[in-house]
């Protein structure tokens, strides 16, 4: 009986059942359209809150330049880094190489020695033995070799003159061998530290030119144009064609660059400023010391170094190369540095200007100095 009174019961319908079947066939046909009018409703609404957020996360080109300029500065504080490791890993390939010439002259000599010892060895034994002590430092065992050279050394002999000689030479290439094995390791470790900083500069970089691509050519223009630079020591000298030694620039004899040669506190520091206007227009190249590319710390070494000055790779250790100058004493020539970590430099060329290698996509350029956050400024000497 039950089962009965459950079969007559009305099955339940889902919530959706109304709007996806059942009915006649004008019924079905009126669900049909309301559901497909529902559906289109939400498709519009989702797409329109996409749209609002697309619009949102959008950045305008102010806020572009704001990241880029910011990706730049990292991009450079790695690049000092690089700097810095690169420096250093010359330096120890150069140190390796310096030891391991002198192991090979040393070794050179050790050798001789041995060949000395052998034929005083040979010459006892030709007349009546050879001395116990000797057949001990002739053995294959180095300590038990020094050890009978400390005893012989006493005897006065000239055996024992011979085999202390010997005994003082290997223990000057083993510490040959011992520089060199940790100047392995230290060129080991620079050349990783190396490789990390190359790949954040990159990164760095790379970033900061998919900003870039994301702005119209226009924008990209303007945005040039709001950094304020100009190429030329003219307000119509601009891109490459300064600093080709045309015009007043060959040498600097006039215009701007002549009167801020003038104006340099010593000759040094006015051939600094007249290869500065010289590398006018050059391309920034992160790592570049010259002479077709710079980055900004290549720029100031190279420019030093035609005064006659030979300053350190990076900002950081370029910033001790001379006295500290007042920013309201600056002269052509002195280095003024920017931001916090000392990461950026450029050359005071006067009336608040600067010529400097500001990033990648902007050739070396003068700028005015009040463009980034001052730091301190130094007077190489």
């Amino acid at each position: 009986m039950t089962a009965t009174v459950a079969s007559h019961r009305k099955p339940r319908q889902h919530p959706l059942a109304a709007l996806t079947g059942g009915g006649s066939r004008s019924a079905r046909t009126a669900r049909t359209a309301a559901t497909l009018a529902l559906a289109g409703a939400a498709t519009a609404t989702a797409t329109g809150f996409e749209g609002t957020a697309q619009a949102a996360h959008r950045p305008t080109p102010a806020q572009v330049k704001d990241r880029v300029d910011a990706l730049y500065q990292e991009a450079e504080v790695a690049t000092q880094n690089y700097n810095g490791a690169k420096e250093s890993a010359d330096t120890a390939r150069e140190e390796l190489s310096r030891l391991q010439d002198e192991a090979a002259r040393r070794t050179r000599k050790l050798n001789a020695a041995r060949t000395e010892l052998g034929t005083l060895a040979a010459s006892q034994y030709r007349s009546g033995g050879v001395d116990p002590a000797v057949r001990l430092l002739l053995s294959a065992d180095p300590q038990r070799y020094l050890d009978g050279a400390a005893v012989l050394e006493r005897t006065g002999s000239h055996q024992a003159t011979a085999v202390a000689g010997y005994a003082r030479r290997l223990g000057s290439v083993r510490q040959v061998r011992q520089r060199a094995e940790e100047t392995v390791e230290r060129l080991a470790d620079t050349e990783a530290k190396l490789k990390k900083h190359r790949v954040t500069v990159v990164h760095k970089l790379g970033a900061a030119e998919e900003l870039l691509h994301r702005l119209t050519a226009e924008q990209r223009q303007r945005m040039a144009a709001r950094d304020g630079a100009r190429s030329g020591p003219g307000q119509g000298r601009t891109g490459h064609g300064a600093g080709r030694g045309d015009g007043p620039l060959d040498g600097i004899p006039g215009g701007a660059g002549g009167v801020a040669a003038a104006q340099a506190p010593s000759p040094r520091a006015a051939r600094a400023v007249a290869f500065a206007y010289s590398a006018l227009g050059k391309p920034y190249v992160w790592g570049a010391t010259g002479p077709s590319a710079y980055d900004c710390s290549g720029l100031t070494q190279a420019a030093w170094k035609a005064g006659g000055v030979a300053l350190p790779r990076t900002t950081y250790t370029q910033i001790s190369s001379g006295p500290r100058v007042n920013r309201s004493q600056l002269s052509p020539g002195d280095l003024v540095f920017f931001y916090s970590g000392i990461s950026h430099v450029g050359l005071y060329v006067g009336n608040g200007q600067m010529i400097h290698a500001p990033h990648p996509g902007a050739p070396v350029r003068i700028a005015p100095i009040d463009q980034m956050p001052f730091a301190a400024a130094t007077r190489p000497a």
